[in-house]
């Protein structure tokens, strides 16, 4: 209990004296919530696009690609192909008997955003009339669905926010083809909410092509999954892979989040390394000004753990200011923000999608905070702890 008493008594003498080294202490928060709010912002970059992803697919759903394909745009399935994909074992159907399955055809095309003007680039897929029906998700939210055999098109919400000149009754030019948007859509957050939807047949006639890139069946249970893929996979006459639309979003979605992810821990590092240098140079400042006060108190009776403590809160301290600033910067200029992919990562064109900066995210900040305070913190703590008595005080 004595060592307790003291490091409390210590350490309210350290914070006391915060405000007479407060341009040195406000050096450690500062590159603190510098560290904090970039790391944050790109973390919520990294979970923001696995999030839409890993939304966009259900354990009941499967997609079907061709065999040396990992994603939708770099597979081709011939029309005639169609037919016998959908005449597969553990295909959900309709009451009337149809199979809940839709053959896309997708199309990258350009279109100016709303924030600078410059192109970036949508995904026109083109669906079976059954889309809507396999996908209960997708509810059109304005205006009216397109019409087969027309060059209509519906957009998702985080299209219509991201760019310009989406809005119901507007026309739109993609490689000569006039498209007029009819409606607008949303998915409750997942990818499809940045992508344009037209019908299959008029997207493969406007486009003068003859395969599709994807199928998408509804399975009759998860189960289903395996008696559909053996069945594909085995057909001779076919070469496809069959994946649950679960595990196909997760792997797009795995390599551009890792590499954020990736990126966010590196400038995060380095910037890291600055602020412990700053830490240091500022603890080692106050522990030199406080010498023969430190000298003093060892002097008298206290031990040389609630030295180092006091010097170790005082440093935490800071770094938890720093890090609750930089979290604040974060949600003030990132959270609720539209933003999007880079086209053509991970075979997807751009993915609009929301940055969330939650609980989890500052929880990592915190931590991150923390530890560059302790490392900051510790040489100093260790030298004030080392301090000869006896010369400090004849110094004075």
């Amino acid at each position: 209990m004595r060592t307790l008493e003291q490091i409390l008594a210590v350490s309210s003498i350290n914070l006391r004296g915060l405000p007479q080294r407060l341009a040195s202490s406000l050096v450690v928060v500062i590159g603190i919530a510098g560290v904090v709010a970039v790391l944050l912002s790109v973390l919520a970059l990294s979970f923001g696009l696995s999030g839409a992803l890993t939304a966009t697919g259900r354990s009941d759903r499967a997609i079907i690609l061709h065999a040396q394909s990992t994603d939708e745009v770099g597979s081709s399935l011939a029309s005639d192909a169609i037919p016998t994909i959908l005449d597969a074992p553990g295909i959900a159907r309709a009451h009337d008997g149809r199979p809940l399955a839709s053959a896309e055809m997708l199309a990258t095309v350009n279109v100016p955003r709303a924030d600078n003007g410059l192109l970036g680039s949508l995904t026109l897929r083109g669906v079976s009339p059954e889309a809507f029906e396999l996908r209960p998700e997708l509810h059109l939210v304005q205006g009216r669905m397109f019409r087969s055999g027309v060059r209509e098109l519906i957009a998702g919400t985080a299209a219509q926010a991201r760019f310009h000149g989406l809005a119901v009754g507007n026309h739109v030019l993609f490689d000569n083809n006039d498209w007029l948007v009819v409606g607008s859509f949303d998915s409750g957050g997942g990818a499809h909410d940045s992508e344009l939807l037209a019908d299959a047949s008029t997207v493969l006639s406007a486009y003068q092509r003859t395969a599709y890139n994807s199928v998408t069946v509804k399975l009759t249970a998860p189960r289903a999954l395996e008696s559909l893929r053996s069945k594909l996979t085995t057909d001779p006459t076919l070469s496809v892979v069959v994946n649950s639309e679960t595990a196909y979003y997760e792997q797009q979605s795995h390599s551009f989040a890792s590499v954020l992810s990736l990126i966010a821990h590196v400038v995060g590092v380095i910037m890291a390394v600055g602020a412990i240098f700053a830490a240091l140079n500022t603890m080692y400042s106050a522990v030199s000004a406080r010498t023969v006060e430190i000298a003093t108190l060892r002097a008298i009776g206290f031990g040389p753990t609630a030295v180092v403590i006091s010097v170790i809160v005082e440093a935490l301290l800071l770094a938890l200011i720093g890090a609750l600033a930089g979290a604040a910067l974060a949600w003030a200029f990132f959270d609720g923000n539209t933003v999007s992919t880079i086209a053509g990562g991970g075979g997807l064109a751009q993915v609009v999608f929301h940055l969330h900066i939650g609980r989890g995210l500052i929880v990592t900040g915190i931590v991150w905070a923390c530890v560059v305070g302790l490392l900051g913190g510790l040489l100093p703590a260790i030298r004030a702890a080392r301090l000869p008595v006896a010369n400090a005080l004849r110094a004075v």
